[in-house]
């Protein structure tokens, strides 16, 4: 598979995410695929499983793709998943076997204020402003 079609699939699969359509997103995968969460120490095998794992997961979901790198079978997809408005940020890495993901890692990071020990050094992005200790609220990951 050439990196311009594993591309196109990604994109809709992460497309399919945004839009809940449970089907669509897990066409990518193979039957034996197996997702890991190293950040809660899951590991899930199989499409099936894996998608069912998604879609009993509660909160609304909405996934915002920064940018997708790759090439060969080795991609990786920087994006925004929000759990009822409160964005997370998260890496996916894709190995694909034949043209279907074989192996996905997905770390999240919860955003976090700024050090002030660097910030004389830094540039600030305002278009994903921080929350405060306060404002972080625990939510259950897919």
């Amino acid at each position: 598979m050439d990196d311009q079609t594993v591309r196109a699939a990604l994109q809709r699969h992460w497309d399919a995410s945004d839009a809940n359509d449970f089907d669509a997103e897990h066409d990518i995968y193979h039957e034996d695929a197996v997702l890991i969460y190293p950040q809660s120490g899951e590991r899930i095998r199989g499409r099936r499983n894996i998608q069912e794992s998604r879609f009993v997961q509660p909160n609304k979901k909405r996934f915002a793709v920064r940018r997708m790198v790759g090439s060969g079978n080795l991609w990786v997809t920087e994006f925004t998943l929000s759990y009822d408005g409160v964005p997370s940020y998260a890496v996916s890495i894709m190995e694909f076997r034949n043209g279907l993901v074989a192996h996905e890692t997905q770390y999240f990071a919860d955003p976090f204020a700024p050090a002030p020990s660097r910030a004389h050094l830094v540039e600030r992005m305002s278009e994903h402003p921080p929350r405060d200790e306060a404002s972080t609220v625990a939510r259950q990951r897919d």
